[in-house]
């Protein structure tokens, strides 16, 4: 089993002279649905209102075979309403409600998953951001931890405390992965590359940088690899990251490296291995770009 803890949204994207359209989103959500797509067993535990854009997050989670717990609550379903440039990038505004119920740990999409995937608006707005610390930390020792920063400066209101939660999740991950652009906003009068080597040193296996079409770069303790982003028509480039990981993650179940048991294998990750994931995270990536919203690819589809 693998489980996913953080943000659903619904993504109302605008651009030209056509009418927004509205996309179920949420980068934890898109990485769940990334998952089940590519064939594997994931539990979503997010949260979402009794709306009509509840309904949508409800109806993407069934359609895609995600089991999901926490779910409707009191509050309104958050959204992210984004313009899209040119190229197909989106700046996004924020609302955003972030919280989830008191979990036990015992809970069996927790304590019986073999991988616990974070990141973005949920391990950094609160109430939520600290639950999510907790569960993250109970499911450590027997699962892997990905973390994806996936940062919106727009919500950050203290630089600081950003970076201080970060480094907390980092340390606790066995596979990072951030855009350059996260990395660059957090420290600024810093390398990525330098920023990829002081994470990989406080805990992680691995850490991957993305770059957009210039193709994603992974660190790990045998040394560096560098892949090519394949070249396609670019719809826009929501939930590109977001497929990217989902895809990683499954390349590491594919070679059984998955688990607290084989956090040592992880840990001595070769740099060929390293090259094969990138190289099928960023095919995976250039799908999702290839085509509106964040629509994740289909195993067959990558192959």
């Amino acid at each position: 089993m693998l489980t996913v803890i953080g943000e659903a949204l619904v993504d109302v994207l605008s651009g030209g002279i056509s009418a927004p359209r509205s996309f179920v989103g949420g980068s934890p959500l898109n990485v769940a649905v990334g998952l089940a797509k590519l064939g594997h067993p994931v539990t979503f535990i997010g949260r979402w209102g009794h709306d009509e854009y509840g309904k949508m997050i409800r109806h993407a989670l069934d359609s895609n075979n995600v089991l999901h717990i926490a779910g409707p609550d009191e509050h309104p379903t958050s959204t992210a309403r984004g313009i899209l440039d040119p190229v197909g990038a989106a700046s996004y505004t924020f609302d955003v409600h972030w919280d989830l119920p008191e979990l036990p740990a015992d809970t069996p999409a927790l304590a019986e998953a073999q991988l616990v995937h974070t990141g973005s608006l949920a391990t950094l707005v609160e109430p939520g951001a600290s639950k999510v610390l907790r569960l993250i930390e109970a499911a450590r020792p027997h699962a892997t931890i990905t973390y994806d920063p996936n940062i919106r400066p727009s919500l950050v209101t203290d630089h600081g405390a950003a970076v201080a939660n970060v480094e907390r999740f980092v340390a606790l991950a066995d596979v990072v992965r951030a855009s350059d652009s996260d990395l660059e906003w957090l420290y600024p009068h810093r390398s990525v590359e330098d920023t990829a080597a002081a994470w990989l040193a406080s805990g992680p296996a691995m850490v991957v940088a993305t770059y957009g079409s210039a193709g994603p770069w992974g660190l790990v303790k045998a040394g560096t690899a560098r892949t090519q982003a394949p070249v396609v028509d670019v719809a826009d480039t929501v939930g590109a990251g977001d497929s990217f990981i989902s895809a990683m993650i499954s390349a590491l179940e594919v070679r059984g490296l998955l688990g607290s048991a084989r956090r040592e294998a992880l840990h001595k990750l070769d740099t060929a291995t390293l090259a094969e994931v990138l190289d099928y995270a960023a095919r995976a990536a250039a799908i999702t770009v290839s085509r509106p919203g964040a629509n994740p690819p289909a195993r067959n589809e990558i192959s």
